[in-house]
């Protein structure tokens, strides 16, 4: 077997609604399907994450459900942007845009920079980019 594309789904309660939250981001919209629509298409650069409104997955909220806890009862998934500029600046338009950020940019041992971005139907989206060694 061979794969050639990984494309997400993501559950969300309302595709228009979210549609706009990916696009305040630097995110297109790439088609929706339905009348009304129920399932479409984000993309960025050669990445695709489809969105179906309550149906294929899970979905949690805004917010952990514990406090201290990672635990959104949505999905996580990484974007990999390519510096650590990158990640500071998709954080600035995310707070000029009202988006949740959970974490501000830090750098991790393990050779990042991220940041966390939360959808309001509970996904997490870890913004990041490899620190490169001196």
């Amino acid at each position: 077997m061979n794969v050639e594309k990984v494309i997400p789904i993501l559950n969300v309660s309302n595709i228009r609604e979210s549609f706009a939250w990916f696009e305040k981001i630097g995110w297109k919209k790439l088609w929706d399907w339905g009348d009304p629509p129920d399932f479409g298409a984000v993309g960025s650069g050669e990445v695709e994450v489809f969105l179906c409104q309550n149906g294929q997955g899970s979905r949690g909220g805004p917010m952990p459900r514990h406090v201290e806890d990672d635990d959104t009862g949505g999905v996580w998934m990484s974007w990999f942007l390519e510096s650590p500029t990158e990640v500071d600046a998709v954080y600035q338009v995310a707070l000029d845009q009202g988006i949740t950020v959970t974490r501000p940019p830090m750098d991790y041992p393990w050779g990042t920079r991220e940041c966390h971005l939360r959808h309001p139907d509970g996904h997490t989206f870890r913004v990041g980019a490899g620190i490169e060694e001196e």
